[in-house]
Order: C-alpha cells, then sequence, then structure tokens
C-alpha cells in the first residue's frame, strides 16, 4: 500500500491488536477482544494510539483490517440459523461428502457436523443439466412452500445452492427474487455467485458456511463502519482476504467466508516480507495468539496459494475431517493452541490442551480476571517465562497465585504431579501438538520442516519458539521487530486483490480461443471492479491466471499458470506438460487434455520492508545489573536474565538464560541458546550454541 499513515487492526479470540504506522514510526497496543461487540475493542485501540502518539483521524490514509471472528463462529457454531434450498433427491450432499474415510482404520471417527441441519435442507423441484441446459423447469409452488417452512422455522439466513448451478445460475437467482418478495431482509447466499465452482458438496459446503457467517460478520463490519464514521474516519477502509489480499468492506461484508483465515494471512505476508528482506529460501512462520497457533510453509519468499481449505479439523489436524471451503488461501494449518487454550485431564488420565479457550473474558486465571481454568498462559507464568512486573507493557498485573492455583486443582492435584511438573506437562503437550500439525501440514504438500527458519510472532510464539526449534531441528528463529502484533503490521504490506473463478470445461483438443477469451474477459471485468472499489490512489495492477487442468479420466487437477494476455491451446498445453512433469516426474504421451476451471486474480504490488523507526527509545547498553528472576524448563531452574528488547545493542549477542521483553510478548533464550539484535531490521535471530 502507499499510504503514508495506515491504521491495521487484527481482531482475535483473545486478544485484538492495533498497529499505526504514522510518519514512518510504529505505535500498537493489545487490548481485550470485547466478545459481545468486537468494533468495541477496535474503538478502544485506536483511542488509547492516538492518546499515545498524538495522532487524529484526520493524520489516516488508510485503514486495514483483519479478523478470526468467521472462523471462530464455524468452529464454535456460533452462526446464524441457516437453511439451505438445493435440488429435490441431493439434500443430503452435505451429509455424504466425498463418501470416504479420512482414517481408514479407526472405526471411531467421526466426521464434520454440516452446518445445516437435514431438516433445514429443503429440496426445490427444478433441474440442470452439466452442460447449463434447463431439464426440470423451476418449480415456483415448491419453492413457495420452501418459504413457509423458512418463516416457520424462523430462519435467520438462506443459502441457495442447486445442481450444476456453476453453470447455469437462473433459476437460483429466480429463486433468491422469490424469497426475497416474502422476506424481504433476509441475507441470501447462492452458489453461482459465492462458489461459481464445478463440484457440488464443496460448492454447497462453502455456499452454506457463507450464508452460517453472513449475518453476523456483516453486522459486525457495517457497526464497525459506523462507529469510524463517529470517529470522523474518512478513508478507505479494507478487509483482508484469507487469500492474502485486501478487497472493499462492501465486498467483504457480502462474503464473508473469503474472511475465515483473515488475520493469519497477515502473518503469513509479515514472514514472506521478512524471508525477502533476510533472503531466507525456507521458513516456517509460526503464529501463536491468545486462541489458536498457526503455521505455514514458505519457499524463496512465497507461501503455497491454494482454492480449498478446512474449516476446523477435528481429527488429528489429518485431512478430510473438517469443513471443506473453495476460496482463494494462503495454505497453513491452524489449531486450537494458543495462551489461552485450556488444559484439562482427559479420560486416560492424559493432559489435553484445547481447543476450548479460555478468550479474552474471563480470560486465564493469571489475569487475575476471574478466570479458574489453567491455561498455556498460566503454564507459561508458573514456569517464569513471563515478568509479572511488567506484562503487556503494564496494562495487566500477573497474578501468579491464581494461575498456581487453577494448575494444581484442575490438573497437577488428579495426576498427584507437583506444580513444576505439571506446568512443565501442559507447555510440553502444547508445543508437541504444534510440532505435530507442522509436520503433518508439510508431508501434505511433499516438503520438511527439517533446518527451515522459523519465524515466530503473535503473543505468545516467543515464548515457545526455543522447545519447537528443537522439536522439529530447525535452523534458526527470527522474532520480528513488534512480534506481539506481527499479523496486523502484515496487513501494512498487503496488496488490494481479488481472485474470480469460473468452471468451463474444455477439451484441449477443441480449444476455441476466441470462447476462452470471452471467459478471461468476463472474470477481468469482475476482478477489476472489486479491486477499482478498494483502490485509494492511482495504483498499477497486475494480472495472474490459472487453469486447473489434467489428463481426462484422471480425478484431480494440477494448476497451470498461463499468461491471460496472450492464451493459445500450444501454450497451455507446453505449461500444463511442464507442470504436470515437474510435479510427476513423466507425462502421459498422445494422452487427451482437459480443463476443468479457469482463475484470474487482479492485484497490486506487495510492498517490499521498510526500516521504521524506533518507538521513541534509545537504545541502551547491557548491564549486568538486570533485574532475574527463575526459569523452568525441562532441564531444570535456572537464574535468568530479564533484559528489555529495546535495550539490546544492533549486533550484540547475548546468551540465555533470558527472557527478553517488549511490550506485547516475551522471547524466552534458554541455556545454550544466544540472541542478538539484526542491524539494520532489528529483528531478533534466537540460534542454539554450537558445543
Amino acid at each position: 500500500m502507499n499510504g503514508k499513515n495506515a491504521l491495521a487492526v487484527d481482531i482475535g479470540g483473545t486478544f485484538t491488536d492495533v498497529v499505526l504506522q504514522l510518519d514512518q514510526r510504529l505505535h500498537a497496543t493489545k487490548v481485550l477482544t470485547t466478545r459481545d461487540d468486537p468494533s468495541e475493542a477496535v474503538v478502544a485501540g485506536i483511542q488509547q494510539l492516538f492518546s499515545e502518539s498524538g495522532a487524529s483521524p484526520e493524520h489516516i490514509s488508510l485503514l486495514l483490517h483483519g479478523t478470526t471472528l468467521a472462523t471462530n463462529a464455524i468452529i464454535e457454531r456460533r452462526g446464524a440459523k441457516t437453511a439451505l434450498l438445493t435440488t429435490a433427491g441431493h439434500r443430503d450432499i452435505l451429509e455424504m461428502a466425498f463418501e470416504n474415510r479420512f482414517e481408514q482404520y479407526d472405526v471411531n471417527i467421526e466426521r464434520p457436523t454440516p452446518l445445516v441441519p437435514r431438516k433445514l435442507r429443503i429440496p426445490i423441484d427444478e433441474r440442470v443439466t452439466a452442460n447449463g441446459a434447463i431439464l426440470v423447469p423451476l418449480d415456483e409452488s415448491s419453492v413457495q412452500q420452501a418459504i413457509d417452512l423458512l418463516l416457520a422455522e424462523e430462519i435467520e439466513s438462506v443459502a441457495i445452492g442447486f445442481l450444476h448451478a456453476y453453470r447455469n445460475g437462473d433459476h437460483e437467482a429466480r429463486v433468491a427474487e422469490l424469497v426475497r418478495n416474502r422476506m424481504n431482509s433476509i441475507p441470501l447466499s447462492l452458489s453461482s455467485d459465492v462458489c461459481p465452482e464445478i463440484r457440488e458438496y464443496e460448492r454447497l459446503s462453502t455456499t452454506c458456511a457463507n450464508a452460517y457467517v453472513l449475518p453476523l460478520m456483516s453486522k459486525y463490519l457495517l457497526s464497525l463502519q459506523e462507529k469510524l464514521n463517529a470517529l470522523n474516519f474518512r478513508c478507505p477502509y479494507l478487509i483482508m482476504t484469507s487469500g492474502g489480499g485486501l478487497t472493499s468492506l462492501e465486498t467483504a461484508a457480502k462474503y464473508p467466508i473469503r474472511l475465515v483465515e483473515s488475520g493469519p494471512a497477515g502473518g503469513a505476508i509479515l514472514a514472506g516480507v521478512i524471508a525477502q528482506e533476510l533472503a531466507l529460501d525456507q521458513v516456517l512462520s509460526f503464529d501463536m495468539g491468545g486462541t489458536t497457533a498457526k503455521l505455514c510453509l514458505l519457499d524463496q519468499g512465497k507461501t503455497i496459494l491454494s482454492r480449498a481449505f478446512e474449516v476446523d479439523r477435528t481429527y488429528r489436524f489429518k485431512k478430510g475431517s473438517g469443513l471443506p471451503v473453495r476460496i482463494p488461501v494462503i495454505e497453513m494449518v491452524e489449531i486450537g493452541a494458543g495462551g489461552g487454550s485450556i488444559a484439562q485431564v482427559d479420560k486416560l488420565g492424559r493432559i489435553q490442551i484445547g481447543p476450548e479457550s479460555a478468550g479474552s473474558t474471563p480470560g486465564p486465571a493469571c489475569y487475575g480476571s476471574g478466570g479458574t481454568e489453567p491455561t498455556v498462559t498460566d503454564a507459561d507464568c508458573v514456569l517464569g517465562r513471563l515478568d509479572p512486573r511488567n506484562f503487556a507493557g503494564g496494562q495487566l498485573q500477573l497474578d501468579k497465585p491464581a494461575a498456581t492455583q487453577a494448575i494444581s486443582t484442575k490438573v497437577g492435584d488428579p495426576l498427584e504431579l507437583s506444580l513444576e511438573d505439571t506446568a512443565l506437562g501442559i507447555s510440553e503437550i502444547v508445543d508437541e501438538n504444534m510440532t505435530a500439525a507442522a509436520q503433518s501440514h508439510a508431508t501434505e504438500w511433499g516438503k520438511s520442516v527439517r533446518n527451515r527458519t522459523l519465524i515466530a510472532f503473535g503473543g505468545a510464539a516467543p515464548l515457545h519458539a526455543a522447545r519447537m526449534l528443537e522439536k522439529m531441528n530447525l535452523a534458526q528463529v527470527i522474532i520480528p521487530e513488534g512480534a506481539g502484533v506481527g499479523s496486523a503490521i502484515g496487513f501494512i504490506f498487503a496488496p488490494i486483490s481479488y481472485e474470480v473463478v469460473r468452471s468451463r470445461h474444455l477439451l484441449l483438443s477443441e480449444f476455441d480461443e476466441n470462447h476462452v477469451n470471452e471467459i478471461i474477459q468476463d472474470m477481468r471485468e469482475e476482478a477489476k471492479s472489486v479491486v477499482a472499489s478498494a483502490l485509494h490512489g492511482s495504483e498499477e495492477v497486475t494480472e495472474t491466471a490459472t487453469a486447473f487442468m489434467r489428463y481426462v479420466g484422471q480425478g484431480h487437477e494440477v494448476t497451470v499458470s498461463f499468461c491471460s494476455e496472450s492464451i493459445n491451446r500450444q501454450l497451455l498445453r507446453q505449461n500444463f506438460e511442464e507442470t504436470y512433469t515437474e510435479l510427476y516426474g513423466r507425462g502421459i504421451p498422445d494422452a487427451e487434455i482437459e480443463v476443468m476451471s479457469w482463475t484470474l486474480n487482479v492485484s497490486t504490488e506487495t510492498r517490499s520492508i521498510e526500516k521504521f523507526e524506533d518507538n521513541g527509545r534509545d537504545s541502551a547498553t547491557f548491564s549486568e545489573s538486570h533485574k532475574k528472576q527463575e526459569l523452568v524448563d525441562i532441564h531444570g531452574t535456572h537464574e535468568a536474565l530479564i533484559i528489555e528488547r529495546e535495550s539490546l545493542s544492533p549486533d550484540m549477542s547475548l546468551k540465555g538464560p533470558a527472557l527478553i521483553t517488549e511490550k506485547h510478548t516475551t522471547t524466552v533464550v534458554p541455556p545454550g541458546y544466544r540472541i542478538s539484535k539484526l542491524s539494520p531490521s532489528n529483528h531478533l535471530l534466537l540460534e542454539r550454541m554450537s558445543t
């Protein structure tokens, strides 16, 4: 983005992070998320930063926003009461799913529960063929009967998804019109609009998910807009999408399903910018906040992009155990392993972490806000990883006795473990869960985590980064400047972008250049109109086009890039064969090739990282007079120095044990590790010392 002064807001399940870029200086704050109305925390954070910096709404040229509210609503099943109107005879698509077992040998596996129960999946008499022809005309009397049921059930949101509507959405549009006539204000989600893509289960799942979170998200976004307008903000409001791009508030309110990985995408962008800045070829980004932990693989500074994502994987992070959505997304794995994740003893006498979280209210026991459940943050407090006198910049006074009580009563006593062993057990389990998730994710993509550089950010990640390095045999850890609010900082570097998809089957032997150009032009106009609505200047845009192609008879496609300005049969075949050979080692001579879907992404450029000025504190030379406190790890108890990050001089190296504290996080440096501040970036480098 080119805005000189930007305000970035990232709403998490526990904390809301607000970052102000003002005249090349960063100011940041964390406030507890207000669960009932998240916009209240946003306003409180903005006002706090304005008070500290002397800024005002007139100084801000751009406001950027990301949130995990949509994801949390799906995981916690807090969305709207939703109905699905679908083709008669096909309402059980959501239940049948892929008709496979994601874990072959476990007879007790449970599939994810559909967001719409069977009684609210209402059949409509109609049928469209795979080529878009009308086989059974729409029976409007069946629609009226369905609307009667919608009214009787007091439905809050409606998804409309008919067979082959990606090819011809006329029936969906007519049904939407009939529903609107009798239920004027009801939110509607049409599969031909939300996800005009082949494969019925994923399309209906995506449409239902969009409908499920639409009332909640649109209400929140409009409420936030009203509050910002009341504060006299007159700058554009842009929303972060799961694909790593920014879009307009109006588009986000219409397609909230595109926001499921909104906040985490900002962190992945920050990791990519840092990887390019420091010339790191292989990176694992590690974003651990108050509610979840997110891990993402990057090669040569680039994330893995996908059009398929699973929300709420419930079975050992295994593919197939979540709800599939078809949206542009940065590929990552997210698990319920944040600072607020609750520890408990399961039926087998094992320590279990999450996915339940203490959230912002009441929060971990050590916050002193009435929380009684033991959390990961409570364990960190007991283990001496946090400075109780200077936590969250002094805004929260840690209550260590409350953390001790919660851990002992709920976990330690039932297992007959000492306080320290219980806290270590909680910490080790959560670290092991995150390690397993990262390794499973890497394996899915044919990659390895070994010897990658870990970029750790979020309020809790720097506390656990060293142990993660050990468990995964990583090369080193980078703790970025402003690590505690890393995802919000990532929003500042994100491009404005929008991706459009069209499923238009085409045999390559029957390639029609004019027909394909019409498809591309249609997508270009839609994508450019959305991007134009979000632009706040005369920025140049670029196009990225892909085709999903396969040999005829295969069940899955490969993603093939091509130039959207000059596409022809020969180049498309060549690109497919090169991509296929790179993936599988060889092609299939003389086999027919087909295209299933086309995508077009219109985007501005991603900003490169800049040197931000320090927040007004002068660096000081390290002194041995720093405070000390006991730090407990699996090797024993150590006396650790407590050092403020700002007091580390550039290129200075410090050996552990130590705690490097800053306003929004703490970096734990165990014995056998050293940490240094990189110049001129001000990032921290944590690495093991050679023995």
